[in-house]
């Protein structure tokens, strides 16, 4: 799972995807639309629009990590809806 928007480190996460590919990794990247070096590495990509400033590039990401976790979640059985030990990890200090 690579997260590559369009800022200061791209070129560097785009050359980390690629040395994962070339030990025979599968990708599936969140990227900023239209990105089409990392639409032709990875296996699948999440698009992400484009956002003018990069301080708030988290926050629309984060959408789309939160449906993929959720659906992955569903795929594999289990309750998104009372997940295990939340209590403990709310009541513990």
């Amino acid at each position: 799972m690579a997260i590559v928007p369009a800022d200061h480190v791209h070129d560097k996460t785009v050359s980390n995807i690629q040395e994962v590919m070339a030990r025979g990794a599968t990708c599936v990247a969140v990227a900023t639309d239209g990105d089409e070096a990392v639409g032709a590495l990875c296996e699948d990509t999440l698009w992400i629009p484009e956002v003018p400033e990069e301080k708030l590039v988290p926050i629309v990401a984060i959408v789309h990590l939160q449906l993929l976790a959720r659906y992955v979640a569903r795929a594999r059985g289990c309750d998104v809806d009372k997940p295990r030990n939340l209590a403990k990890s709310v009541t513990v200090e």
